[in-house]
């Protein structure tokens, strides 16, 4: 491994999206990163789909083999506010990333430029104001599939930081082993996770994922309720069943021996913030490099087709 700076300083952000509202979610987004600065974090980290919300509950109208036309409204209210990227949001986060001088990862639902998908996405910004990593989900999970498409480009992009290589799996991308190889023969150093997961099974798996890949693993996730939802939906009758807290939270970060170096965040929001020790990981890596020492290439090879 190449040398890279000791310390990394982090500020994780678990908050509440302003649901279906792109421009109210930006200004939210602005103010929580200028709020951070204080601190001098070296990377902002924010949850998966802060732009526009997670529609946590709703079907939008589908069922098999059939749709419904109110449901076809309260997705196009869903589409309307998701982003471009590049656009006029991402040009914003930039220069909020520029003038606090951070790498920026955001997660955000986006639209695409020539066809009508969407994309659940990450984005990463340099210090230098640039959108240096585009990242959408592999594989939307569940019913997730009526809301966004498998991804056509942007699979396992990484960052070359003076931390370390940065990338990122989106939520339950966790979960399939390849594509955690694929981060880890990058040489992913800081592996952060933007998702929607506050059960208790999670906090396993990212323990596991840290311990596995012998790096830092940033748990990015959000906490909002039930009456955060739109008003003026069109099928409300959806998010009924809904908690009050559709979901707690749980950020933290876990280091490369599967410790938590931060405490889960529950029930509330808040900005973690922590200095991360990066000498720990080529450290944790002496009996045990899942793509260096430990692995066996002319056994077993995994082939990416990587766009």
């Amino acid at each position: 491994m190449k040398d890279t700076k000791k310390i990394c300083k982090v500020a994780l952000v678990q908050a509440a999206p302003v649901m279906f509202d792109k421009a109210a979610c930006l200004d939210k987004a602005l103010k929580l990163i200028k709020e951070t600065t204080e601190n001098k974090p070296d990377l902002i980290v924010f949850p998966e789909l802060f732009i526009p919300g997670y529609p946590y509950g709703m079907n939008f109208g589908f069922s098999v083999g059939n749709r419904q036309e109110d449901g076809r409204e309260d997705w196009w209210s869903y589409c309307k506010n998701s982003i471009l990227v590049p656009g006029e949001e991402t040009e914003a986060l930039a220069a909020a990333a520029r003038e606090a001088g951070t790498y920026l990862s955001i997660g955000v639902s986006e639209r695409d430029r020539w066809n009508g998908t969407l994309y659940n996405s990450n984005l990463i910004f340099s210090p230098e104001g640039k959108l240096v990593s585009a990242h959408r989900k592999l594989k939307p999970t569940g019913s997730e599939r009526l809301v966004w498409g498998d991804a056509d480009r942007g699979y396992f992009p990484v960052v070359d930081t003076p931390f370390g290589v940065m990338g990122s799996l989106i939520c339950w991308e966790s979960y399939m082993p390849l594509a955690r190889v694929a981060l880890y023969e990058k040489g992913v150093s800081i592996y952060i996770s933007p998702n929607t997961n506050d059960n208790e099974e999670w906090q396993s798996t990212i323990r596991h994922i840290a311990i596995e890949g012998k790096c830092f693993f940033i748990n990015s996730d959000m906490y909002f309720t039930k009456d955060m939802y739109p008003r003026d939906m069109q099928r409300p009758d959806d998010i009924n069943w809904l908690p009050e807290k559709v979901c707690r939270g749980g950020s933290c970060i876990i280091d490369p021996y599967g410790h938590y170096e931060t405490e889960p965040l529950w029930d509330e929001e808040g900005i973690i913030y922590a200095s991360l020790d990066l000498e720990k990981v080529p450290k944790s890596r002496m009996e045990f490099d899942p793509c260096g020492h430990y692995s066996r290439p002319d056994v077993l090879r995994l082939t990416v087709d990587d766009k």
